[in-house]
């Protein structure tokens, strides 16, 4: 097949209207995205198994995968960021283009895709040929990670929902693009409620994709890191067909609901965090939503919130037709590194002869835990661990033990010692050795409490470890595949003017500024499979590649997740070295990699368009760990 290279029009500007442009092919609407040629939603299904039925791209023949087409998100003719930029930001992130994590969704053969240049595409999915355009209005940004796909009920059409940076939840009809008749206010809907605004003019917004389940659209929400004051992260579910409120579920308890009582004195009023900034991920057979939840504000001092803090940096299972609460496990209690939960996927295992219907979560430091998805037991023993409680913060009381399951074993390192700076290139070794000086730098052990007199080496730090790409579950194997990442955060507080304690210099990495190549020994990318039945890691592969040949088994960190087919191919993008990359899920064999228009900070997804060939399809801006946007293109791969 010959490659396409694919130009929106140049009819839609910045100063576009708030309607749509006219389409230029006619869009089905039957089928309702349960069709195994689809990937109809993030996850492929509100699962977020990201693992697709699809065999005809296979070990054997992976390596014939060639470029089919590519789409230009950037509208023609549009010069600068989307975004503006303060002074502070270097000339070098200053390129024209702006960075995309969306993994595009595509039902019954047309691909629906938000782009970072405000506004949401309908695209053939079989040549990448534009067929609408819906550019937001008042210059809101659609989330940043994608859209959700609602397959219409009772005479209503399909639909496109998805949230803003400003708060407003869209519906669109998805076969025309225009606003959804009916819904909201001219297709829109105002998050930012009373209730949840805690009386502040406070951010809200949506990074990710709601869910779906039947006739709702359930929400999460992105808020701010601080200060502690302001939007609530609560989930709440809205009608599909008008947009209006069916529920909403606390996620930091009210007086006279379960688990209230876990915050000191009234420290939970008005608190911000405690959000699902990610996935919220549906059973949907069972009914059951679950909700997994960040850090309270602020997320590295808890002086002002004494207690284990509910539901912080838990995954919480709700009624997904009520939003009545079933259960919760918390992953880590009084947080006060910023490990949100940022990853939840629903899977089946296999034990003692019966079939388990299970939940794999993950915090951002990697320590994996196995529920059971319908009681919230842990599959595998979980027993409470002490850890250092020391610090030099007044009014800090670290919680004296965390969470620790019996398998599988923490899957990235989470202690430094000083002796652990990484060997060489010279010029690496001497930058870090000066970071580690300058920024008075300390080792640390699992959960090391934050200091005010030096830096704690906290890994996995913000990055993770995991993060929101999540993994991919393949029900042939039992295999739960992931990418992570190894890099400490160099971490001190300093009392603010008002009394309380924030980060001294903001945010900090362990590595080279310039290459972000890690400053500590060992890997700082791998691709990770682990057995769920047995909590056994499978196999582990290095992932990503250095230019320098003393560092080519360490790894690149990744951004992004993996996805998995029926065939028993694993793709994953996500590394700063702009490449796209397929292994065998089985062995964790690369089988494949080819370069990208720059390195891709999303999911990958793969589908059949109509009477075509299977597809994988990529975003690929660049825009992440150190690196500028450098493209605009969607790439789609097919076999020849």
């Amino acid at each position: 097949m010959n490659h396409r290279t694919v130009r929106r029009s140049s009819r839609v500007g910045i100063a576009a209207t708030l309607l749509a442009l006219p389409i230029a092919a006619a869009i089905g609407q039957s089928g309702g995205g349960k069709s195994a040629t689809d990937w109809a939603s993030y996850g492929r299904d509100e699962g977020h198994a990201r693992n697709s039925p699809l065999t005809e791209i296979t070990p054997a023949n992976v390596a014939q995968l060639q470029p089919a087409w590519t789409y230009h998100m950037r509208p023609a003719g549009t010069t600068g960021e989307t975004i503006p930029m303060p002074d502070s930001v270097p000339q070098k992130f200053r390129t024209g283009f702006s960075a995309s994590e969306a993994t595009p969704v595509v039902v019954d053969g047309v691909m629906y895709l938000a782009t970072p240049y405000r506004r949401v595409v309908a695209l053939d999915a079989a040549t990448g040929k534009e067929l609408w355009v819906f550019p937001l209005p008042a210059n809101d940004q659609p989330s940043t990670r994608g859209v959700a796909y609602w397959p219409g009920s009772k005479g209503i059409a399909p639909r496109v929902v998805f949230g803003g940076r400003a708060g407003k939840l869209y519906a669109l009809d998805a076969k025309t693009g225009k606003p959804a008749a009916g819904f909201g206010t001219d297709g829109a809907i105002t998050m930012k409620t009373p209730e949840v605004m805690n009386g502040t003019r406070a951010p809200l917004g949506m990074s990710g994709p709601p869910a779906i389940y039947r006739n709702l659209i359930i929400t999460g929400s992105r808020v701010q890191e601080m200060p502690t004051k302001g939007a609530a992260g609560d989930v709440r579910a809205w009608d599909a067909a008008t947009g209006k409120l069916v529920w909403t579920f606390h996620s930091i308890p009210q007086p006279g609901e379960a688990n209230f009582g876990t915050w000191d004195g009234e420290s939970w009023k008005g608190r911000s965090g405690v959000n699902a900034w990610t996935f919220v991920v549906v059973d949907d057979k069972r009914g059951i939503a679950y909700l997994p939840l960040g850090a309270p504000t602020f997320d590295r001092w808890g002086g002002d919130r004494k207690g284990k803090n509910l539901y912080g940096n838990s995954i919480v299972a709700v009624d997904a037709k009520t939003g009545k609460y079933l259960w919760h496990f918390q992953t880590v209690h009084h947080d006060i590194w910023d490990v949100d939960v940022p990853v939840a996927t629903l899977v089946d295992l296999k034990r003692g002869g019966r079939t388990i219907p299970a939940i794999v979560v993950m915090n951002k430091m990697s320590i994996m835990f196995i529920l059971d998805r319908v009681t919230g037991k842990p599959v595998f023993d979980v027993r409470e661990v002490p850890v250092p409680t020391d610090t030099d913060v007044p009014g800090e009381q670290p919680w004296p033990t965390q969470p620790m399951p019996a398998k599988p074993a923490p899957l990235t390192r989470l202690s430094w010692n000083a002796d652990e700076i990484v060997d060489g290139p010279p010029a690496l070794r001497a930058a870090c050795e000066k970071m580690v000086k300058d920024l008075t730098i300390v080792p640390s052990k699992m959960f090391q409490p934050l200091r005010a007199d030096s830096s704690v080496n906290f890994f996995p730090g913000s990055l993770g470890g995991s993060d929101w790409g999540g993994g991919s579950f393949d029900p042939s194997t039992g295999l739960y595949v992931i990418n992570l990442n190894q890099l400490a955060s160099p971490q001190q507080l300093a009392q603010q003017p008002d009394g309380s304690w924030g980060m001294k210099r903001g945010y900090a990495y362990f590595s080279d500024p310039e290459s972000g190549i890690p400053c500590h020994k060992g890997k700082a990318g791998e691709l990770v499979a682990v057995s769920v039945a047995t909590g056994e890691v499978a196999w582990r592969t290095t992932l990503g590649s250095n230019a320098d040949p003393a560092l080519k088994d360490v790894g690149v960190l990744s951004a992004g997740g993996p996805i998995t087919t029926a065939s028993g191919v694993t793709f994953i993008g996500g590394t700063r070295d702009a490449m796209f990359r397929a292994f065998e899920t089985r062995t964790g064999k690369p089988l494949w990699t080819t370069t990208l228009p720059a390195s891709s900070y999303s999911t990958p997804m793969t589908y059949r368009p109509r009477g075509g060939k299977q597809m994988v399809a990529v975003v690929a801006t660049g825009g992440f760990a150190f690196q500028p946007a450098t493209s605009d293109a969607v790439v789609a791969y097919s076999l020849p």
